[in-house]
């Protein structure tokens, strides 16, 4: 336990103290539409090719459809703009974020807040070296139950860590948790952060996490994403992709899942290199995903689930996403996904919609779910974790721990399922 207390010291630091900086949103805005119409939806969508707006739901204009809410962030100037055409098309809209400044500002804590109580039990966001010393630091002082290993590097030279979490039994099924995959999801990281501490925290005194790290070993990888990751704090804090300069574009980032094998580039055929979605110039043309992908299939005989971690909307999906066909084990995956959303319900009530992903919110191609089933990792899941568009992005620090709380629960879920599995 001391062990504990003293890895988490590093991280009572205000996280104010490291607000972005360089790009400021200073009277940029936030739009809700529901489009009535395909008139509307076709306005939308020249909006966007001669604008460039950045979508945050759907992800892109391709998936907007008649009666869907909308979002999309522009900037001050652009902001008129998409006024005065709304009002002289009179399409009906909103403004959810009048100041986006002001939203990321808010995003954390009061400056001291932080330091009142460990992040094991508060949540915070953090900058990705308090991250990667974490992930040292908590493996070094935890060596029967948490080891790190570097798994690959980033595009930019940055070592991906990966944390195996568990007891030193052999031959276990593996749980594979990818946090951090889109930069500006901040609270997906701090979800892979908050699952490493309550399982060292709680080993020995949950029963249920016990059996879970007595049988079963958890892969986790805090932040797929982190040359993306580090630039949100840094110079962008609405930056997605990764930074891979595409050859012969002006436009940097690779849209990491969008990226993987799995039906790559049939779907969003129009995304260039500028596009939030861009799925790079061939599948696996990432060195992150080449990293991951590469791991998964070294220790693939011994992965019996995936689960991603993503944000926001208040989602638990399973595959296809890149067709309405089902999946053959769909009838198993929506009865966990069921189970999985009851017990996250069960906590402070949130409700989540589950399903298929195409069908539920919109197809895609080159997800890292649709790869892992494919692969045969036959429990895949992807969550969007909270907000359902209040905050959207910037969800604020003081909802990380019931945010990460109540899918602990559903993460618990899904693995005893898998636990329960015949070898």
């Amino acid at each position: 336990m001391r062990n504990m207390k003293l890895l988490l010291l590093f991280l009572w630091v205000p996280a104010s103290l490291s607000i972005p900086t360089n790009r400021r949103f200073d009277n940029e805005k936030v739009f809700r539409v529901i489009p009535k119409n395909n008139e509307e939806v076709d306005f939308i969508r020249y909006l966007d090719s001669t604008l460039q707006l950045d979508f945050w739901t759907p992800e892109s204009s391709y998936h907007v459809t008649p009666n869907t809410v909308v979002n999309f962030h522009t900037n001050a100037e652009e902001s008129e703009t998409v006024m005065g055409l709304f009002e002289q098309k009179r399409i009906n809209y909103k403004i959810i974020f009048q100041n986006l400044q002001e939203l990321i500002e808010n995003q954390f804590n009061k400056p001291g807040q932080l330091q009142q109580k460990p992040f094991g039990s508060t949540g915070g966001y953090y900058t990705w070296k308090k991250i990667s010393s974490w992930a040292h630091s908590v493996s070094e002082m935890n060596p029967k139950l948490v080891s790190c290993i570097e798994i690959g590097k980033t595009y930019e030279g940055r070592p991906m860590l990966l944390l195996k979490v568990g007891s030193q039994k052999s031959n276990k099924k593996t749980i594979f948790l990818e946090c951090g995959i889109h930069a500006r999801e901040w609270v997906s990281p701090a979800f892979c952060q908050w699952f490493v501490n309550e399982a060292v925290r709680t080993y020995g005194k949950d029963k249920t996490m016990t059996k879970l790290l007595d049988n079963v070993n958890f892969h986790v990888l805090p932040v797929f994403n982190i040359d993306g990751y580090v630039w949100t704090w840094t110079r962008d804090r609405m930056w997605r992709k990764n930074r891979f300069p595409n050859p012969n574009s002006k436009c940097v980032g690779t849209d990491l899942n969008r990226n993987f094998n799995a039906s790559w580039g049939t779907i969003d055929t129009w995304a260039t290199p500028c596009s939030q979605i861009y799925p790079g110039s061939a599948p696996e043309s990432a060195e992150e995903t080449k990293a991951v992908t590469a791991y998964i299939r070294n220790n693939l005989s011994s992965i019996k689930a995936f689960i991603s971690f993503h944000a926001y909307s208040q989602l638990l999906l399973y595959p296809y996403a890149y067709t309405e066909k089902e999946p053959p084990n769909h009838e198993k995956l929506n009865e966990i996904a069921k189970s999985a959303v009851k017990a996250l319900f069960s906590l402070y009530g949130t409700n989540y919609t589950y399903g298929p992903i195409a069908s539920t919110i919109y197809p895609a191609a080159g997800s890292s779910i649709d790869w892992t089933y494919d692969e045969g990792i036959k429990y895949s899941f992807v969550f969007e974790l909270r907000d359902e568009g209040e905050y959207g992005f910037l969800l604020p620090e003081n909802q990380i721990k019931p945010t990460c709380k109540e899918t602990m629960l559903a993460v618990k879920e899904i693995a005893s399922y898998v636990l329960s599995l015949e070898d």
